[in-house]
């Protein structure tokens, strides 16, 4: 009986030890966030030389979409852009983002449109020819990651707006031999914040912005 007990055991005590040695499952609710950490962890770093980088208005776009009166989602671009961007590869912190967007740069596929965004109305672009963003803080957050909080100037109105922005890459242009970086980046603004809130909520009072921009080291 004892010996029978005995075999009984073994296999049970191996699949203790088994178990015991396989991996827990992660419960259904906590997977996506396990892969979205372990996909984080395997993004590699991108290395970008400290230096002032001066943007390319060639490959700079600045979105900014909203929807009509629930109809569509109608986007606009804002054009020849001018500006720097800082970069501490030391200290990200000491980074800084100067940018000016001229109101005649905005591109919005009807010339009827465009001259209709730029009236006194809405832009005003005689009255405020350029809308600005000069950046306050900017702060690391994960593998190619940043978050960038500036003063936005439109219309003569100023307001803190938060950038959520990705680093694509950086290194030698291939055409211009010179240091490159290129950014991503979104934000979510208030129209009625900058005195453009004509026919809100009908027409979002939200405005999402989203840029994509190059920037290279000034040849000498």
């Amino acid at each position: 009986m004892k010996t029978q007990t005995r075999l009984l055991l073994v296999p049970l005590t191996l699949a203790v030890a088994l178990a015991a040695c396989k991996p827990a499952t992660p419960p259904a609710d906590a997977a996506p966030a396990a892969i979205a950490t372990e996909a984080a962890a395997d993004v590699a770093p991108i290395a970008v030389a400290s230096g002032t980088y001066v943007i390319d208005p060639k490959h700079t776009m600045v979105l900014a979409s909203w929807n009509h009166f629930g109809f569509s989602n109608p986007s606009i671009n804002f054009g020849d852009v001018a500006g720097s961007i800082v970069y501490n590869a030391d200290d990200v912190s000491a980074s800084s983002v100067e940018v000016t967007l001229p109101v005649s740069g905005i591109s919005a596929l009807a010339a009827e449109f465009h001259d209709h965004l730029s009236s006194a109305n809405w832009l005003d672009a005689a009255q405020f020819p350029t809308a600005t963003f000069k950046s306050t803080s900017v702060a690391a957050n994960g593998a190619n990651k940043l978050t960038v909080t500036g003063d936005l100037t439109v219309k003569g109105t100023t307001k803190p707006v938060t950038l959520d922005v990705t680093l694509n890459g950086a290194g030698e242009h291939p055409m211009t031999k010179r240091p490159t970086v290129g950014f991503d980046a979104t934000a979510t603004v208030l129209r009625s914040d900058f005195g453009l809130g004509n026919y809100a909520p009908a027409v979002s009072d939200e405005v999402d912005l989203r840029i994509t921009t190059e920037a290279s080291v000034a040849a000498e």
